[in-house]
Order: structure tokens, then sequence, then C-alpha cells
């Protein structure tokens, strides 16, 4: 997990306004507003990681309620259009998600079915997989 986040780090990008990390408060907040608790691995993104720019995918945060990436208002939408209430997303790519499961399974949601060749153990493996690579 940390070599992952120290390269996430070197290869994230500068911007104007930069990303901010997820306190422990903020996560506990967004938990609140979704009734469902964050896998450990979602978390240790959310307060490590969730600065990071880099790729074409925009991972969720939750450090900014009025952010298109706001773990919540991601959440609820993905819901709303039938990904599964056990799953929180972790990515939104239009109507497509890449989720995670309360075990800390990432799987990809596309056209309202689950892919089930796309799945990843974990949520550092994704990223290394997946979103670095975007």
């Amino acid at each position: 997990m940390n070599d992952i986040i120290e390269q996430l780090q070197e290869m994230s990008e500068t911007v104007p306004v930069p990303l901010e990390l997820a306190t422990f408060e903020q996560i506990v907040e967004v938990e609140e507003e979704i009734l469902i608790p964050l896998p450990m691995e979602l978390k240790e993104y959310l307060l490590y990681a969730s600065d990071v720019i880099c790729g074409s995918l925009e991972p969720v945060t939750a450090s900014d309620p009025n952010s298109h990436t706001y773990l919540s208002e991601v959440t609820s939408y993905a819901w709303s259009i039938g990904l599964p209430r056990e799953f929180v997303p972790i990515c939104q790519q239009g109507d497509n998600f890449f989720f995670i499961s309360q075990e800390g399974q990432i799987q990809l949601w596309q056209d309202g079915e689950i892919d089930e060749e796309e799945t990843w153990e974990s949520f550092w493996d994704w990223a290394e997989d997946v979103w670095m690579r975007s």
C-alpha cells in the first residue's frame, strides 16, 4: 500500500486548485450519509491518497461536498441507477462504476451489470492496474 501511495504522489499532477485529503471526521460523515461502513482500504485511500490527480480517472473523494467526485453524491447516483446497495462506488465513468465490496474486492459495474471478468483483490491492486495506467 505505501509503495503505491508513494507512486501515486509522484505521478500526481499539479493543478490550480488542489484536492485535499479527507479527515477521519469527514469519512465518518460520509458513512453516516450513505448508511453503510466504508471498507478499510477505501478509508486508507481517502486519508492518504485522495488528493492525487493522475491519469484520466477520478476516484471518489470525501473532503469537499461540492465536488463531482464526492463519495456521498457518487454513491447516491450509482444506487439510483441500479448498483446494488451493498457496494460502494470508488470511481465513476459516465453510468459505469468501479465499486468496492465490504470485503474489499473491486469490480466493474457497467451497462447495469457486474462484469465478473473485471475483478481486483484490493483497492491498491485496482489503483496500480487501472488508475495509474489511465
